[in-house]
């Protein structure tokens, strides 16, 4: 199967159908374009997000099955929930977004490298400006410890990269994300693809045709007139 190339010029172009994405590598759907907002919130939008290596063109996914948390099925084992009663991190956000990424773009050993690119910094904190993209920070003595960022589309956060510098700070943060967009009627966390972390907060993988469906009917929706006010 064929892939398809994004016209750079032309950031409302269609994505083509989900199913015309390969198995292998699974997910895989298209290559170039642009990475403007317009560009990006209709990926988001259609199921689709950007990850690319640094020196390859943009390639665009969405894998199949799709992991997603509902808020609702959020789990909290004992030992964080001990955690969690202690209060061991202040929790802010929308507050240090710039930090919060280029956090998450370092390298997380000595050999590894990043996704996380100087375009797509760039691309995401003008999306952050546009109260498109957002934060969620743990904060201990005004230190940053963790974090996570993604994009907010009608009532479905769509996660991207977290980090901790703290035993637990990216759980924490991502247990009062999940409480905080509970109470904002928020229906649907995408958590793209399946890690063993996300899964024991309670993620679960659907396929790919339902997740679609979900978009759907969630992003068209409003999440509460609060949802990210300072």
């Amino acid at each position: 199967m064929q892939l398809t190339l994004l016209d750079p010029d032309q950031p409302q172009q269609a994505f083509p159908p989900l199913h015309k994405a390969l198995k292998q590598p699974n997910g895989l759907l298209a290559f170039g374009g642009c990475l403007t907002p317009q560009r990006i919130v209709n990926a988001y939008r259609a199921g689709v997000f950007p990850w690319f290596n640094p020196g390859e063109p943009i390639l665009w996914w969405s894998p199949d099955p799709r992991l997603v948390l509902f808020p609702e099925h959020l789990i909290i084992a004992r030992s964080l929930a001990k955690t969690l009663r202690k209060q061991p991190f202040e929790i802010r956000y929308d507050t240090a977004f710039q930090q919060v990424m280029s956090a998450c773009a370092a390298p997380r050993s000595e050999d590894s490298g990043t996704w996380i690119t100087d375009d797509m910094l760039q691309a995401y904190q003008h999306l952050h400006q546009l109260g498109i993209a957002h934060s969620f920070e743990a904060w201990q003595d005004d230190e940053l410890v963790g974090g996570l960022y993604g994009i907010a589309i009608g009532q479905v956060f769509f996660g991207e990269s977290m980090f901790h510098r703290q035993t637990d700070a990216s759980k924490v943060v991502f247990v009062h994300l999940v409480k905080q967009l509970s109470a904002w009627t928020y229906r649907l966390i995408d958590c793209q693809v399946s890690s063993d972390h996300l899964l024991s907060l309670g993620a679960e993988e659907i396929p790919r045709s339902r997740f679609a469906d979900l978009l759907n009917q969630y992003c068209e929706q409003p999440p509460h007139p609060q949802a990210w006010q300072r």
